[in-house]
Formats: structure tokens, C-alpha cells, sequence
């Protein structure tokens, strides 16, 4: 709590342009969890994004891009702290801390690990390994009550909530213990070409996401792609027929239609109707975010006002919370 408001804290890797299911899953629901009763610090995580090889040009424009877009999505930096992970030192301070309060043991069980591990073979660095404890050091600088995430996610939070109990105990009450949050519908957007895995911005195969910048043309082309299947029926049934359910759940995360009525809409259409149809909708739910995202990355230094007013602002929770971390470790004279 802050001012009677609870905190709110998610961040997204600068590690390319988010994809539609970025939106879908989190983006799109940032802006709603402003409120009077909330105060919300939003993250562009750059220092998580690192555990993978990056080109500096590359990383900081891609950090330009995103703060943009976070903006175009609906974020309003007068009403959330709009920050740049790197901008706030407390983050690397505090996650040292925590690293001497996380047992190896832990960090070996988590999947995000392996997985990394395995598509990342030639780049096993002990960042990958650690990255959950830079993660809970994010959360619990802001004291923060309520982190929105995806299901794959949720093994970060209880790890977050295993350190900050332990560290509680240890040294007192100290850090909130967070809750995770995970919205209902849409928090699952799978690949367009392999609809068993999630869509990443990360998919060395490019048609199988759509990024939230695409133009019309290349989301036409993409859909137009995506994989579906050899019965020709248009029904939502993930495990059977996991393409053309992933068309409709997109369908009805852009159109607002329940899935009763998207079958319906599609009800004797061939699966070229399904594909277009939700292109089309995808189409004209980006364009309002497209317009503003151009406007935005062509006042470049209003973007650095953002960032430096958020930083401004997230350091100053952030240094509280390291002054009573430091003074409970026995660092303060």
C-alpha cells in the first residue's frame, strides 16, 4: 500500500516489438488496472532482457519502442510510473541482497531455466539462472500488492513470495507478500503456425506471431498461413482442433463476441472465411494504438520526459525500500 493505494507491478522485455498476444495477455489490461485505489509502476525490464546476447543500439531503440507503445496501449504516465528497469539502481542492489536469501535448489527447479537453457546452449549464464531473484527484487522494491501475470509466470511469483516470507522472517516485516493476478479470458494467444505453443516475439519462424506494429498486409499474409486442420469445420475445440480454436479465440479477444457467437458467425464458412475474418479484426483493433504509437515515436523527447519523470519516481519508492532492507542486514552505521 501507498497512500492507501496498492501497487501494482509488471514489466515486458524491450526484446522486440510485443505481439498480439503480448496485448491480448497483458498489454490490453494495463490501462484497466489504473485507478483511484491503485497506483501502478510499469517496467521496461532491460536488464532481464540481457540473459539473451543484445546489441546495444538494438536493445536501447527497442527500449525507445516500447515505452512508446506502452503509452499507445493506454498507460497514462501521470497516473503510473512509466520506468526503465536500468534507470533505477535499486534494482541491482536489492536483487544482491536476495540472492543471498534464495537457495540454489530453488532456481534449479524452475522451467523458465530449462527452457532457456535449452534454446540459449552456447549462452548459459548465471544471469539465466538468477533471473528469477532480479524478478522478485522488481516486485518487492515497490511493495507491491498485485503482480499481473500469465500462467507461465506463476512459478516466478510463488519463488518472489517463498524469498520475501523467508526474508521476513529472518530480518522482520519488511516486504508485502504479493499476490499474482491473472485475467480470466485472453491471457493465452498460441503460435500461429505451431498452436501448441504460446506466441513469441521470439518464434525464429516469423509467421507465426503477429506483432502489434505489423501492417495490414503482413497480418493478412500471416493469418492467411496459419496452420488449421483437414475437416473443414469452424469449432472451438483446443484439444482436437488447437488452429482453428486459437483463430477463434483471437477472433473474440478483438471483436468482444462471446465464443458462442464467433462459431455462429462462422457457421458454414470455410476456414479461409475464419482467416481473414480475424485478420480483419485484428486489423482494426491496432489501428487507433498503430496512429499513436507513429505520433509518439515522432516526439522523441517527450518519450525521455516519461522515462526520466518515472525514474525519478520509482527511485524514490525503490530507496525506501533498500534503506530498511540495508538497515535490517546490518550495512547502515
Amino acid at each position: 500500500m501507498e497512500n492507501g493505494k496498492k501497487i501494482v507491478l509488471s514489466g515486458i522485455q524491450p526484446s522486440g516489438i510485443p505481439t498480439i498476444g503480448n496485448y491480448v495477455g497483458a498489454l490490453r489490461n494495463w490501462p484497466l488496472l489504473q485507478g483511484e485505489d491503485r497506483l501502478c509502476y510499469y517496467c521496461v525490464a532491460n536488464l532481464h532482457a540481457i540473459t539473451v546476447k543484445q546489441d546495444p543500439d538494438v536493445l536501447r531503440q527497442n527500449t525507445l519502442s516500447l515505452v512508446a507503445l506502452l503509452l499507445a496501449c493506454g498507460v497514462d504516465p501521470k497516473r503510473s510510473v512509466v520506468f526503465v528497469q536500468s534507470d533505477v539502481k535499486e534494482h541491482c542492489e536489492l536483487s544482491w541482497v536476495l540472492n543471498c536469501s534464495t537457495y540454489m535448489g530453488e532456481l534449479g527447479r524452475m522451467t523458465q531455466f530449462k527452457d532457456k537453457s535449452s534454446k540459449h546452449a552456447d549462452n548459459i549464464n548465471a544471469g539465466l539462472f538468477t533471473y528469477p531473484v532480479l524478478m522478485a527484487a522488481d516486485i518487492l522494491l515497490y511493495q507491491s500488492d498485485i503482480v499481473p501475470v500469465g500462467e507461465d509466470q506463476r512459478q516466478h511469483i510463488e519463488i518472489c513470495r517463498d524469498i520475501a516470507i523467508r526474508f521476513n522472517k529472518n530480518h522482520g516485516d519488511i516486504f508485502t507478500i504479493p499476490e499474482g493476478y491473472t485475467p480470466k479470458v485472453g491471457a493465452r494467444v498460441m503460435s500461429l503456425q505451431n498452436p501448441a505453443q504460446k506466441m513469441s516475439k521470439s518464434d525464429p519462424n516469423p509467421n507465426g506471431f503477429a506483432s502489434i506494429i505489423d501492417t495490414p498486409e503482413a497480418i493478412q499474409k500471416k493469418f492467411r498461413k496459419a496452420v488449421t486442420d483437414c475437416d473443414g469445420v469452424v469449432r472451438y475445440d483446443p484439444e482436437n482442433k488447437p488452429g482453428v480454436s486459437n483463430l477463434l479465440a483471437i477472433y473474440t479477444s478483438f471483436t468482444g463476441m462471446s465464443m458462442a457467437e464467433a462459431e455462429a458467425r462462422f457457421a458454414g464458412e470455410n476456414y479461409g472465411a475464419l482467416k481473414n475474418g480475424t485478420a480483419e479484426a485484428v486489423i482494426e483493433g491496432l489501428k487507433p494504438i498503430q496512429a499513436e504509437y507513429s505520433r509518439l515515436m515522432g516526439s522523441v523527447d517527450y518519450l525521455h520526459e516519461v522515462m526520466e519523470d518515472g525514474a525519478r519516481r520509482a527511485s524514490e519508492a525503490a530507496a525506501r525500500t533498500v534503506k530498511r532492507v540495508y538497515a535490517a542486514m546490518g550495512f547502515n552505521a
